[in-house]
């Protein structure tokens, strides 16, 4: 579980995990925002090598020596080629996909792996993360009398369980898990707890 101080600015705060939240009073249900550090390294480090070469060939040109080879052919292609070239039209598609998914990037929070808990202090975010949240509910899974073996996953739009069950009627075990699971998962206190779909089976059998 991370936790993270909100401020009234509204700045990044990173979290345990190597993400950031952002800031600001309100929000209790929103998800963490991921730094995107590997894309925007990578963004950067392109830039920066465009930048150079072309700063490289400016400072050669101002120094009276010839521009870099690269330049003018790039220029003669520029301008020989037509627009419905095949070549330039795949540069255009590559450019519009690259940008799209920065677009994405920029525009989606990220960090699905990080659940959102209730605020019990305004000036205080917490996110839990799934795989800690599944080994919770798997442990009081355990618990229950007749359990032999349980899978959970904590998804966005519910909480599967998968329960193996080799002695007590399946009912029951069905009945005392459904119990135990709910409360656990009130008990985790996320601001968005997903439904439990619970499914209960002899083992070498399918579920029901």
């Amino acid at each position: 579980m991370s936790g993270t101080p909100d401020t009234t600015a509204g700045p990044a705060v990173p979290t345990a995990d190597g993400g950031a939240t952002m800031g600001g009073a309100s929000g209790g249900r929103r998800r963490f925002w991921s730094a995107r550090r590997v894309p925007a390294g990578l963004l950067a480090l392109v830039i920066l090598a465009i930048a150079g070469l072309f700063l490289y060939d400016i400072a050669a040109v101002r120094a009276h020596r010839p521009g870099m080879s690269w330049r003018h052919g790039l220029a003669r292609q520029l301008d020989e080629r037509q627009l419905d070239d095949v070549w330039v039209l795949t540069g255009a598609a590559v450019a519009a996909a690259l940008g799209l998914w920065l677009l994405v990037l920029a525009l989606t929070p990220g960090l699905r792996s990080v659940l959102t808990m209730r605020r019990a202090h305004p000036d205080v975010r917490a996110g839990l993360d799934r795989d800690a949240a599944a080994t919770v509910l798997r442990d009081r899974a355990l618990e229950v009398a007749g359990v032999q073996s349980v899978r959970v996953a904590v998804k966005r739009k519910k909480t599967d369980v998968r329960a193996v069950s080799h002695f007590r009627d399946l009912d029951d075990v069905r009945d005392d898990l459904t119990a135990v699971l709910e409360a656990a998962i009130r008990g985790l206190g996320l601001a968005r707890p997903s439904p439990l779909s619970l499914h209960v089976r002899r083992p070498g059998r399918k579920g029901r």
